[in-house]
């Protein structure tokens, strides 16, 4: 055998002989490694928490009895510019034991939204966007007394500026806080993998319990972390509305024992996974 020859042929020798100790360690079938099972609490298969938007007064006057029947506490996001006058009543839902969370101070969004012209995230920065959310914190502190610990992107987006200027606000969001949640999402949260300040927002607004089921049951069947978010919280049907009928189902669903299901707030959640 030529040199060459001889050379190529202990190559592919070595390659099948690597080849075939991969193949004997891998799974039947092909399938991929699984990872080992997160650890929630004792007791718990799985975890779920109910998040709104915008600071609206509907959540106040309508959803915090609905809480407080189901004994639930869940996370209000803030707009600062919208708290007004309701601090005290804000006040009082986080002593409850509910959070309240940054929803920056005036909600901007793509300027592809007419109404968010004057606030449009490509023309923010990532300095002007540090600044609003330091401020944000500020004002929902002085109203409430309460620091926010977790963050919701305004319209789910997280970027700042157009075309080559155009950074993330991810990595800001992971250091002013302990989780930023999205919004539009498609699933629920792999607590082993998921990125805390990336946490996908899975949307409850303008549905009935049948329809949230499924992905309700995906969640516990699969030991993840589902969040929901909404805006308003009425009886009448809405664009923007998760309806009370809606809570009132998913709330004792969640409730029974049998289910085993974690339901509380984004932050103390997260302070759980980030922990693991």
């Amino acid at each position: 055998m030529l040199p060459e020859r001889r050379t190529r042929h202990m190559l592919a020798a070595a390659a099948l002989a690597v080849f075939g100790a991969a193949a004997a360690l891998a799974p039947a079938g092909g399938a991929q490694p699984t990872a080992p099972a997160f650890r929630w609490p004792e007791g718990v298969r799985a975890a779920v928490s109910l998040s709104f938007d915008d600071a609206r007064e509907s959540q106040l006057t309508v959803g915090v009895p609905v809480f407080e029947r189901y004994r639930t506490a869940v996370t209000f996001y803030l707009t600062g510019r919208e708290i007004g006058d309701r601090g005290p009543e804000w006040r009082r839902a986080a002593e409850a034991g509910h959070e309240l969370g940054n929803h920056t101070m005036v909600h901007p969004c793509t300027g592809n939204f007419g109404w968010a012209r004057d606030r449009a995230l490509e023309e923010y920065t990532l300095e002007r966007m540090r600044a609003e959310l330091v401020e944000a914190n500020g004002a929902i502190e002085r109203a409430t007394g309460v620091r926010p610990t977790t963050f919701a992107y305004t319209c789910g987006q997280a970027f700042v500026g157009r075309g080559a200027g155009t950074a993330s606000m991810v990595p800001l969001v992971s250091e002013l806080f302990l989780a930023g949640r999205g919004w539009l999402g498609e699933t629920s949260n792999d607590p082993s993998f998921v990125d805390l300040a990336q946490l996908l927002g899975y949307p409850m607004d303008d549905v009935e319990f049948a329809d949230l089921k499924p992905v309700v049951d995906e969640a516990i069947a699969g030991g993840r972390w589902l969040v929901l978010a909404g805006h308003d919280i009425g009886e009448a049907p809405g664009p923007q509305v998760t309806r009370v009928s809606m809570l009132r189902d998913l709330l004792a669903y969640l409730g029974a024992p049998q289910r085993q299901v974690w339901v509380d707030t984004v932050a103390r959640v997260a302070a759980h996974v980030a922990k693991r």
